[in-house]
């Protein structure tokens, strides 16, 4: 059986569309499906259905894919071995990370680490935290980073830098230090979409003080950290918002941070890696260096 065979099935698979496959490969559709017609052929079975421009996997390839990634796992390991022997980790490293650690995290660690590994490329993939734990899930990524925890059955949680959730705004819309859980409850609100780890860690704080977060005065649910700042910026509302996010503007006096009585919000974010599948060599070298640098940004 063909390697390149199997990278082109997992791709195929993975996107459920050939020329999202041949996209991805650089590939010509022709070829991918020629690739996958001779992987049939050699197995002796249907590994999609063609209904009109979609594409539906088999039972045969639904079991297949998780065993081809294994597969591709050991190469790619063995792959890396042989560079290590000779002194060094190579190789390209594809890392999903929700908003906050992707954008004010990820960047600052992965320069660090590839001023020690030189033949290292990174490619960054940001996305909420459900997005990027599902990738995981589903063996799109080998390694995550994000701020709640999700799948806690499936997946490796390795917490490595505490963050805290303030609420922030502008004086005009709270000037005050502190407030009660009460008067939250009336100040106009910006919030995170669904999905989003903020969110979720923000909902189950406020049920612990037996609120839904429906019961908050919301005027407007944004899809990213950048839209809710600059929202609270120009006084639409207050939001709960990871200091790390909101460090600068905090500094400059831009925005200001109202302390809730009986209401602290801290997290860890972790690294995350699926149960039953073992990191490729510069996978590991990059987790044992943020577990090294754990706690960068805390201090």
């Amino acid at each position: 059986m063909d390697v390149h065979h199997l990278k082109i099935f997992a791709e195929v698979y993975k996107q459920k569309s050939f020329s999202k496959a041949a996209d991805t490969l650089l590939l010509s559709q022709p070829t991918v499906s020629e690739h996958i017609k001779t992987l049939e052929d050699e197995l002796n079975c249907k590994l999609f259905d063609r209904l009109g421009r979609t594409i539906v996997p088999t039972k045969i390839a639904d079991i297949l894919y998780p065993k081809a990634l294994n597969i591709l796992d050991e190469i790619e390991k063995l792959r890396t071995e042989i560079v290590n022997i000779q002194g060094s980790i190579a190789g390209h490293i594809k890392i999903g990370a929700s908003t906050i650690p992707g954008t004010y995290i990820l960047p600052t660690l992965a320069t660090e680490f590839k001023s020690r590994y030189k033949d290292i490329s990174f490619e960054i993939l940001i996305d909420d935290s459900k997005k990027i734990t599902d990738m995981v899930m589903n063996h799109e990524l080998i390694m995550g980073i994000v701020g709640a925890v999700m799948e806690p059955d499936r997946l490796n949680y390795t917490p490595f830098v505490e963050d805290e959730l303030v609420l922030a705004s502008t004086r005009d819309i709270i000037n005050k230090d502190t407030i009660k859980v009460e008067e939250l409850l009336r100040i106009p609100f910006v919030i995170r979409e669904e999905g989003s780890g903020t969110r979720k860690t923000i909902e189950e704080h406020l049920l612990k003080m037996n609120i839904s977060i429906n019961d908050l005065n919301i005027v407007a649910t944004l899809g990213s950290t950048d839209s809710v700042k600059q929202a609270i910026k120009s006084s639409l509302g207050a939001s709960i918002l990871s200091r790390i996010s909101i460090k600068e503007e905090l500094q400059r006096g831009v925005l200001k941070e109202t302390r809730i009585k009986g209401l602290e919000i801290k997290r860890d974010f972790s690294i995350i890696t699926h149960k039953k599948r073992t990191l490729p060599p510069h996978y590991q070298a990059l987790f044992d260096f943020i577990a090294e640098r754990s706690g960068i940004l805390s201090e």
